[in-house]
């Protein structure tokens, strides 16, 4: 099994194989609306603009099981999306990325590259999995962590 097994839901709720995204380095990432972490999407759309001719893409994956912090609607989410930060990449479905109603993408991902001490749950909004064109998953980085801070890693997989 590989992360190209998988079949998400886009923000329309059309469903879409991960293989669309093979021989692309991808960026994973829970998002929110209405989280600390927000302004993290200006430099998600950055670090997108900067690579997506390179075979770079980011996928959004919003989820609300922080604190409520994503309680919109997918439409609302596409909106918000656009209008605050000019987003491009990528969006899907609200998912859950812990408990059992967790997508089996996060799953895989979690179980592939755990975070501190070993431990698989997500802990935060702007978790970040990146992930190299022949679908490893390659590291997590924690929400603290500023996309830009990830554009070494990036670039070493282009």
């Amino acid at each position: 099994m590989n992360i190209y097994d998988f079949k998400v839901l886009d923000i329309y709720g059309e469903e879409i194989s991960m293989s669309k995204y093979q021989n692309r380095v991808l960026l994973i990432v829970n998002v929110a609306s209405r989280c600390g972490f927000t302004k993290q999407y200006k430099e998600l759309q950055k670090l997108y603009e900067r690579y997506r001719h390179r075979d770079f893409m980011i996928l959004g994956f919003p989820c609300n099981q922080f604190m409520n912090q994503e309680p919109s609607s997918n439409d609302n989410i596409k909106d918000f999306c656009t209008v605050n930060y000019c987003i491009t990449f990528d969006m899907f479905s609200k998912i859950d990325v812990n408990g059992y109603n967790t997508i089996p993408l996060y799953n895989y991902l979690k179980k592939e590259s755990k975070g501190v001490f070993g431990t698989q749950n997500i802990k935060w909004n702007f978790t970040k999995f990146l992930i190299s064109k022949n679908g490893k998953v390659i590291n997590r980085y924690a929400p603290i962590i500023n996309p830009k801070d990830i554009q070494n890693d990036i670039i070493k997989l282009l």
